[in-house]
């Protein structure tokens, strides 16, 4: 029965008794006040106590519905011994109660009815209006049991994915202490810079879900409320007084409004947490950031617009094209197709009028003037400072996303979303030069 089942979900597994000053741990279980308080860690998962968790406030809200079981259950018990005919009347008319207003939801007497506050109102009497509310409220008190479940469910999703955030989030600073022990002082202040940067993402990721989390719960506490006002309702077999304990206090709502779903309005929120390229190519933009201390030397793999026709080379990195007439168009592909991972590429762009780069329908452009990231067809506008010589692009196909840098100074420009549904994908150069063009196209690809 719906009544034991509350019952038994407000009961302290400590004391086995319904709660009496309830307090909620740190881990989610509910007890006693009394029952924790020389305990050191929680009776039912063993999660550690601190000193300030043996100091929270009563849950209110647990405190509120064991009082009410408390409350039904004392009726229960009562409930045989006044079985003798009871009947209030109106506080307007002292007048008996007979009718109940389905309009208003209310019990009313005869002068009510006929009265200007009732016109046009529907009236049954008390015996038929209080049979077909039971009804009703029996037919509903399961539907609020469903849902109860339901939204206990989404709030166990909800708690996993907190977990699954807080186990990303170790893993990530795992792997950034990892590869910082490879650099001493000047990468210290940048690996501080990235944890605060992951510090922020993880608790603005977890105050989204929490706030989810807390919304479930709500509606979770306010459905089981109900359940229980209306299983300890149910249990009156006067008509009459089940009309009136159901209608005090009650709103204008209708029962099948108040017993309305609300797990399907109710939203998980999933956060996955990413660094983007400082999780695969780490070492590579610290090691970029690091050219006044360490100046390394990049394999340089060029496209030379002095050959007669477009080629790639024998390693599959470098194209080759010659230049038509006053003005050429170098545009093609990478010598080799991406389908999964995360790819890292710089284009010597140097002071050209006019260059696209990146993936077919998804690249940055330079006109000459202004600089535009497309998506499709679609271009927008970017400012930002400087002008720069050389291009770093960052694919990463798992995310989709693709990210433009100024590399010499590993500067983000831009990221869009590509559609790799077509995969493999290639990169696309389109770069245009006036004759003669003593600066040939470098491109590292890493």
């Amino acid at each position: 029965m719906a009544y034991v089942q509350c019952s038994e979900d407000l009961t302290c597994s400590v004391c086995l008794s319904i709660f009496t000053d309830p307090v909620t741990l740190p881990c989610g279980h509910s007890f006693c006040r009394q029952c924790v308080i020389e305990v050191h860690s929680c009776p039912q998962c063993r999660e550690a106590l601190s000193t300030e968790a043996k100091c929270l406030p009563t849950s209110v809200v647990l405190k509120n519905l064991a009082e009410k079981v408390r409350e039904a259950e004392k009726m229960k018990e009562e409930g045989g011994s006044e079985k003798a005919e009871f009947h209030d009347l109106c506080p307007e008319h002292e007048e008996k109660l007979k009718l109940f207003c389905v309009t208003e939801q209310q019990l009313a007497c005869i002068i009510c009815r006929d009265g200007e506050r009732h016109e046009g109102h529907k009236f049954k009497p008390i015996k038929e209006a209080a049979t077909s509310l039971r009804k009703d409220l029996e037919t509903s008190v399961q539907d609020v049991l469903d849902d109860i479940h339901a939204i206990e469910s989404l709030a166990n999703t909800q708690r996993e994915e907190i977990t699954k955030t807080k186990e990303k989030s170790e893993q990530l600073k795992t792997q950034i202490r990892r590869q910082f022990e490879e650099m001493h002082q000047f990468l210290q202040r940048r690996e501080d810079e990235i944890k605060n940067e992951l510090k922020h993402k993880e608790e603005d990721g977890i105050e989204k879900m929490s706030h989810s989390l807390k919304a479930i719960e709500t509606a979770l506490s306010e459905r089981k409320e109900m359940e229980l006002k209306t299983a300890s309702i149910l249990e009156i077999s006067d008509s009459e007084k089940f009309l009136k304990s159901w209608t005090e206090g009650k709103s204008m709502m209708t029962t099948e409004d108040l017993f309305k779903p609300r797990a399907k309005e109710l939203q998980l929120v999933n956060t996955s947490l990413s660094l983007g390229p400082y999780e695969s190519h780490l070492q590579f933009f610290m090691w970029k950031e690091m050219l006044q201390v360490i100046q390394p030397r990049a394999e340089q793999l060029s496209l030379r617009s002095n050959s007669t026709v477009l080629s790639v080379s024998d390693d599959g990195r470098s194209l080759f094209s010659a230049p038509q007439s006053n003005q050429a168009d170098l545009f093609s592909k990478f010598g080799q197709s991406f389908t999964s991972g995360q790819h890292y590429w710089e284009v010597e762009v140097g002071s050209r009028d006019y260059w696209e780069l990146g993936l077919k329908d998804n690249s940055l452009r330079y006109d000459g003037k202004k600089y535009y990231a497309f998506h499709q067809t679609v271009g927008l506008p970017l400012v930002f400072e400087g002008r720069p010589r050389k291009i770093g692009v960052y694919l990463n196909c798992s995310s989709k996303k693709l990210s433009f840098y100024d590399a010499d100074n590993m500067k983000h420009i831009h990221t869009v979303s590509p559609d790799l549904t077509s995969m493999p994908v290639s990169a696309y150069f389109n770069i245009r030069h006036k004759e003669p063009d003593r600066n040939p196209i470098t491109v590292c690809w890493y």
